[in-house]
């Protein structure tokens, strides 16, 4: 190796030092806010705040990290305070409805971001969508569902558990009557115990942390899945099974593009790039971290991280959907 090569080795290792001792400087003493646009209790809520228990311990400079909740609108009350308000400086992170890159791509009201303006920095897990009815309801399958009317627990016209009964009202032949605005999962939960409603859509790994007793106790039955196929659920069909129309297929694939992000984290737009990528490179530590680890075993949340390079390349796809097709989804997701 000749000398010119050591000496463009040297600087470039002293850049990398001096972005670093840059990171940490800016971090040091700081807070750093993670805004969750829904209610406590659900799954949301839980991953940002076991993430955000960790998070501190890798951002170089060792911030404070706070969860807080920002309700409204399912959420985009938060998304679009992330965007349009919150400080472009590394010190704002978002639990983004995974969603709203579908809603943007729809032209949905009140969607006030550019989800490819956030810098996306990472998620447990990819998520598998189901749609679930209560034990009293009589509906056991698919079929049961295109034959009796259900009524079926939302948070907003805009979440996904309104967005997917709907889908399955117009592309399956089901007969959900769709009540919105419920705060949160828990509510519907609720709901569903007292009898006012008596299906709802939730995830089926939110199930199994959340509502571990429904399914030893078979309250709940799962009649169609959605996303990366689970194991667990073998005797379930996939929602592109229950749809045979091929167009509305690619429709449905966009509506539940978000499963491929599962509950995503992200910072503003304008944050520097030397700060997004400490960030991602502490989201992916404390995937890696032993008490991380052993405490969402403990919970029953599986872990498959999503990076966040992964992630911003997923949001630029959806976001590239034919505008024919997105259109036809909007009225779905309105």
């Amino acid at each position: 190796m000749n000398l010119t090569s050591l000496v463009s080795i040297a600087a470039l290792l002293a850049a990398s030092t001096a972005q670093a001792d840059s990171v940490s400087d800016f971090y040091h003493g700081k807070t750093v806010n993670v805004l969750i646009g829904v209610a406590v209790g659900g799954e949301y809520d839980l991953h940002a705040r076991v993430v955000s228990r960790y998070l501190g311990k890798y951002i170089p400079g060792n911030p404070s990290v706070v969860p807080q909740n920002m309700t409204g609108a399912g959420g985009l009350k938060m998304a679009n305070y992330l965007y349009e308000v919150a400080p472009r400086d590394g010190t704002n992170i978002g639990m983004i409805a995974n969603t709203f890159p579908a809603m943007q791509a729809a032209g949905v009201k009140g969607v006030m971001f550019d989800a490819n303006q956030f810098q996306w920095i990472g998620s447990i897990c990819p998520t598998v969508e189901t749609m679930t009815v209560w034990k009293t309801t009589g509906v056991k399958s698919i079929e049961d569902a295109r034959n009796k009317e259900v009524i079926a627990g939302a948070t907003g016209r805009g979440a996904i558990t309104y967005m997917f009964p709907a889908m399955l009202n117009e592309f399956a032949g089901t007969k959900f009557k769709i009540v919105t605005g419920y705060p949160g999962g828990n509510d519907v939960n609720l709901a569903m115990e007292r009898g006012e409603v008596g299906a709802r859509n939730n995830t089926w790994s939110s199930w199994k942390v959340t509502k571990p007793n429904w399914l030893a106790n078979k309250d709940i039955t799962v009649i169609v899945q959605a996303g990366p196929k689970a194991s667990d659920l073998p005797g379930v069909p996939s929602i592109e099974d229950v749809i045979p129309d091929a167009d509305n297929r690619k429709i449905v694939e966009l509506l539940v593009s978000g499963t491929l992000l599962g509950r995503p984290l992200a910072t503003t737009p304008g944050v520097p790039a030397e700060r997004v990528k400490a960030l991602r490179e502490a989201f992916d530590a404390v995937m890696k971290d032993l008490d991380f680890l052993k405490e969402v075993g403990a919970a029953n949340i599986e872990v498959d991280p999503v990076r966040g390079v992964v992630m911003q390349e997923v949001v630029k796809k959806v976001l590239a959907t034919p505008k024919h097709l997105a259109e036809k989804a909007r009225d779905l997701i309105e």
